[in-house]
């Protein structure tokens, strides 16, 4: 796989860290950790991201509304992540999640289906 510039979203300092130092473990540079739906929206406009990570359920706001509100500019590559299964299958049969707490061979795979999975029709 290429190396990758991600945008995580995370609330979870822990989370988040851990996110970071995997992913860098994975060859992938994080180019930013964003912990509110102003926040990830901001930074993917900011920094045009390969793929973002996101914690669907933000404590500042929801994850799946930022991610609404990029898209609506273009389309980025995500992961929803939760630990939270009701909510990881309200976001549908196409979303691509990875509930937490996950392995990292979990989070390979979901980040490999997110960058191999076709645009949505604009």
């Amino acid at each position: 796989m290429r190396r990758l510039r991600i945008l995580v979203a995370e609330d979870e300092a822990l989370i988040a860290m851990y996110l970071a130092e995997t992913l860098g473990e994975l060859g992938h540079e994080v180019c930013a950790i964003e912990a509110t739906q102003g926040g990830v929206v901001a930074a993917a406009a900011r920094l045009n991201p390969d793929l973002m990570i996101v914690d669907a359920r933000l404590g500042a706001g929801s994850g799946v509304l930022a991610v609404q509100e990029i898209l609506g500019a273009r389309f980025i590559p995500h992961v929803f992540a939760s630990g939270d299964r009701r909510t990881l299958r309200g976001l549908g049969a196409t979303a691509i999640t990875i509930e937490k707490p996950f392995h990292e061979a979990q989070l390979v795979s979901a980040i490999e289906r997110a960058i191999a999975a076709p645009a949505p029709p604009v």
